[in-house]
């Protein structure tokens, strides 16, 4: 069974000047991490990949250097599930149907995407749908949180993790 450990909109360093402890410390023992893209800044990065693997997508609100660096989706393959990764965009209503359209085709068992800063897991469709929220900024949400999505061979599920930073 592989853990994924689930960021996206950190928004660094405009909502906090650097990366919460507590975010690391939940990320301890994770095999892998993805982050759904609003990095707005990637100096955080190397803290990151000192624990796991990163993938990473770009967001609406990245700087240029994020942008040049990291693509608008990817597709990662994790044991036998295929897990989408892209940010979204627009408001927050319709925005599972606007990623699902992203990766059309391409037959993805998950999506994880962001930009809302609200947490969302969900089945739709036969599509796994998982959004971290924000660890950072409650803009849209009442509470920060991260993620963790496990994988068991042809399985996925995930949970959502509150913090206090």
């Amino acid at each position: 069974m592989k853990k994924i450990g689930v960021l996206s909109d950190t928004h660094l360093p405009s909502r906090f000047p650097f990366l919460p402890q507590i975010i690391i410390e939940k990320l301890q023992g994770v095999d892998l991490i993805v982050h759904a893209g609003d990095w707005e800044d990637t100096f955080f990065l190397p803290d990151l990949q000192k624990i796991a693997e990163v993938f990473g997508v770009h967001g609406n609100m990245d700087n240029f250097e994020v942008k040049k660096i990291l693509p608008v989706k990817r597709v990662i393959t994790v044991e036998k599930v295929k897990i989408g990764i892209t940010h979204g965009s627009g408001a927050p209503w319709g925005i599972k149907e606007r990623v699902k359209a992203l990766f059309e085709g391409e037959e993805v068992n998950a999506i994880i995407f962001g930009h809302t800063h609200k947490a969302l897991m969900e089945w739709d469709e036969g599509i796994f749908f998982f959004n971290p929220g924000s660890p950072t900024d409650k803009f849209f949400t009442d509470k920060n949180t991260i993620g963790y999505v496990y994988v068991d061979r042809d399985k996925i599920w995930g949970e959502i993790i509150p913090i206090e930073v």
